[in-house]
């Protein structure tokens, strides 16, 4: 899990996954000193890369279903899963 750059407090996974919530990245702030921590670019390519592009690969390439809707449903699965591991691998700066 990521640590405060300042103090070394570890961010609590919901946090994390919080600040990926809406359309506009939100910066994370540690609980223990306050500094604020907004995601960088790499890790905004991360997110990406385990959220979107798998989902997309999937749906657009690899389905084996006729269904659009079971395709569109596994691929939404996708999305979800890959998104739960993003706090995991996502890199942080400090503001």
């Amino acid at each position: 899990m990521r640590k405060c750059q300042n103090c070394n407090m570890s961010f609590s996974w919901s946090k994390i996954y919080k600040a990926f919530l809406g359309w506009v990245y939100k910066p994370v702030k540690c609980d223990n000193c306050g500094v604020e921590h907004e995601i960088t670019i790499p890790g905004r390519l991360i997110f990406v890369s385990l959220t979107g592009l798998p989902m997309l690969l999937f749906i657009i390439f690899f389905s084996p279903f006729n269904n659009f809707f079971a395709t569109l449903g596994v691929g939404l699965a996708i999305l979800s899963i890959g998104s739960l591991f993003v706090p995991y691998f996502v890199k942080f700066k400090v503001v």
